[in-house]
């Protein structure tokens, strides 16, 4: 890669879905483990709106970066409108951006994409159809459209499908976190599952190594599709019991609830919510219901061409398993801070002496503080002439 005209010794990048869990732990990243080597820049939608062809077109040319990423996506429930300009046109848009310049474009996909069934490899994909949910078939077709770019507009991409993703630093209750969400709020009472079901896991925390590896070793990479996931896949079932006992609670039951009463379940909850909006009153059922499927089906994807390329995995004994402890007292604080939980054993988390003093005694915590901490940062100060 062209390194960026105005530093010379500095790479410049756009990072575009920067609000969201892979955004985020990629923008973490570059700004903490590459300042001297990687700027990145993460424009907010009021600066550039990925629906918005224009928009793109301009702030590109404006900034003339050394690679782009895309980690942006709709809701997954979102309309065909929607789902079709975020997740598809907004892609579009990025790849045929970054061909014009000449410089990587990373996209990141998802495991939707894929059929069901184990050890599923990079040439595996659902076929495309008017049946499938707008999600899917919106990744879907940005996948065969890099592809069709790649070979005849010379477009240097890679797609980086990711399986069930888990980190912290995750400012929405989605996907994996929406699963815990409900076993630690005690709102999930029996197993919408199955026995011997398995998914691939993919680790937030360990993807930022292999782009910033995928950016520096171009000629591997370049043209290709890499399933990033966890080299063992594991029983949904497992994992939910797990972190029931972690928690110490006494549900969800070990009771496996059939796919067709469950779906029968969802139907009815619908209807539920469709009479009670009509009193004024508004609900609406997880997004993740729309995969509900998949919670009754095995899909667990190959990480062989993963393992036997030049990347080496930074934390090869972490899983999902070995993360749970740093995740479930992150998110337990911060819902807890948020007032959307409160059933779970109190001891597991240990509140700072200065969140005791808030609580209990602000005036004398107040006066330690103008005390200790209220000059200016010398740091800051105006260096002496």
């Amino acid at each position: 890669m062209q390194q960026n005209s105005s530093h010379p010794h500095k790479l410049l990048g756009v990072l575009i879905g920067g609000s969201g869990l892979i955004g985020g732990t990629l923008a973490h990243y570059f700004k903490t483990e590459t300042p001297e080597s990687i700027e990145i820049r993460a424009p907010s939608s009021k600066k550039l709106s990925i629906r918005n062809a224009g928009d793109i077109r301009d702030y590109l040319n404006r900034v003339r970066p050394n690679f782009v990423i895309n980690t942006a996506i709709a809701p997954i429930d979102a309309d065909g409108q929607l789902s079709f300009e975020v997740n598809y046109l907004g892609a579009l848009n990025l790849a045929r951006a970054a061909a014009a310049l000449q410089i990587p474009y990373i996209h990141i996909s998802s495991a939707a994409t894929l059929p069901n069934g184990s050890n599923l490899t990079e040439e595996d994909q659902l076929p495309l159809s008017g049946a499938l949910n707008n999600y899917s078939k919106s990744k879907l077709m940005v996948e065969k459209t890099l592809r069709y770019m790649h070979r005849t507009t010379g477009l240097d991409y890679t797609n980086i499908r990711l399986g069930v993703v888990y980190g912290e630093h995750d400012h929405k209750i989605q996907g994996f976190h929406r699963l815990f969400f409900s076993i630690a709020d005690e709102s999930m009472p029996v197993l919408f599952t199955k026995k011997g079901v398995m998914h691939s896991y993919s680790s937030s925390n360990k993807l930022p190594y292999f782009v910033h590896h995928v950016l520096q070793n171009r000629r591997e990479f370049s043209g290709e599709t890499y399933h990033f996931v966890d080299k063992e896949p594991v029983e949904l079932a497992n994992l939910i019991l797990t972190i029931k006992s972690y928690l110490e609670l006494k549900t969800p039951r070990e009771i496996y609830i059939p796919y067709p009463l469950a779906t029968s379940g969802k139907k009815f909850l619908e209807i539920l919510l469709k009479v009670f909006s009509r009193i004024g009153l508004k609900g609406d059922l997880p997004a993740e219901l729309l995969f509900l499927e998949s919670f009754y089906k095995t899909q667990t994807l190959s990480s062989l061409k993963l393992r036997q390329s030049s990347f080496v995995d930074p934390m090869p004994e972490e899983t999902i398993h070995t993360r749970l402890p740093s995740t479930v007292i992150y998110y337990l604080t911060r819902w807890s801070h948020q007032n959307l939980i409160a059933t779970w054993n109190e001891e597991m988390i240990q509140p700072s002496s200065r969140d005791d003093d808030f609580r209990s005694n602000p005036e004398e915590l107040l006066h330690s503080i103008h005390m200790d901490s209220t000059s200016p940062f010398r740091e800051l100060r105006p260096l002496d002439p």
